[in-house]
């Protein structure tokens, strides 16, 4: 055995369930779920609680589906990228056969659970998602064009969306507003991650869009979309399906978002390092990103699961 061969063979580590785990994308996975409970949750029927669980179990299977298939395409691209080379596949815990197959097999019993649970619009939306994101994003959108996160944003767009069908079998107006807001707030949030990590993706040949465009340009169009954001983040108080305590809590929301993408658009700096001051702008708007789209959801959620949804037009009447 030569000096490179057993170098080799030390660095190779047998896979464990936690690396099974992390090959699904479980920080993903758990805001795809919850965005579908809102969904399904918003929705204006009722549906067993027995059922709304499998329908999340079957949501959660096509999330990790999705991110397998994505972690198998990827495994090149991963391993060149200091933040992702310690990912099951590019660490040589997880063959790349063993990844698709993991992608495949849970996409088709996700798609079979929810077409049982509930209907087959929810069931084909579901597939859809998984195969947008598998497919549309990661094998064609992403490594093509800087706008991969505007049009892949919809993948992740789909589950509210897919909650609400799983429980009324229709797609109204409300449920793709959800989307729509999903939608416009994918840019800025992976905008924000993008100009922390431009440095990893323009290794990796990845067009982002501080890659292919800069700094400043990255961060006029985190401005630009979270403008858009902010009337589609308040729609619901239109449409009735947000009620005066989702009012609040989205104008309060939407008014920290546009400040802080205000305040990261007039930074002066370049292309800064990810480990520089010029990145805790960045950083806050990444993090408060997430907050923003945990907590508007989950107004709807303690709206119209806990009784307290009360349409601000009927406290003026």
């Amino acid at each position: 055995m030569t000096a490179q061969t057993a170098e080799t063979a030390n660095q190779v580590r047998h896979a464990t369930a936690g690396d099974y785990v992390q090959l699904m994308k479980p920080r993903i996975m758990m805001l795809v779920v919850f965005t579908a409970a809102a969904g399904l949750v918003a929705a204006p029927a009722s549906i067993h609680p027995v059922m709304a669980v499998i329908v999340l179990l079957a949501v959660a299977l096509g999330s990790g589906a999705a991110g397998a298939i994505n972690m198998w395409y990827d495994a090149d691209i991963d391993s060149i990228m200091s933040r992702t080379s310690t990912r099951p596949i590019p660490s040589g815990a997880v063959p790349k056969d063993e990844a698709i197959a993991m992608g495949l097999i849970m996409s088709g019993v996700s798609v079979l659970l929810m077409w049982l649970a509930s209907n087959w619009i929810a069931a084909a939306l579901l597939a859809f998602s998984i195969f947008y994101y598998g497919v549309i994003y990661t094998m064609w959108l992403k490594r093509s064009t800087p706008q991969n996160i505007v049009i892949g944003g919809g993948a992740g767009a789909f589950p509210p969306v897919i909650g609400w069908a799983a429980v009324t079998g229709a797609t109204p107006l409300d449920a793709w507003i959800l989307f729509a807001i999903i939608f416009f707030w994918t840019p800025p949030h992976f905008w924000a991650l993008s100009l922390l990590a431009h440095g990893e993706y323009a290794k990796a040949g990845v067009p982002m869009l501080p890659v292919t465009n800069g700094a400043k340009s990255t961060r006029r169009h985190i401005l630009a979309y979270t403008v858009l954001l902010t009337p589609i983040g308040l729609a619901p108080v239109a449409t009735g399906l947000g009620g005066w305590i989702y009012g609040i809590v989205a104008a309060a929301l939407s008014a920290t978002f546009l400040w802080l993408a205000y305040a990261l658009s007039r930074t002066r700096a370049g292309d800064a390092d990810a480990s520089g001051p010029d990145m805790k702008r960045p950083k806050g708007l990444f993090v408060f990103s997430i907050l923003y789209l945990f907590v508007l959801f989950a107004a709807l959620i303690v709206e119209h699961g806990f009784g307290l949804h009360v349409p601000i037009e009927a406290l003026v009447i």
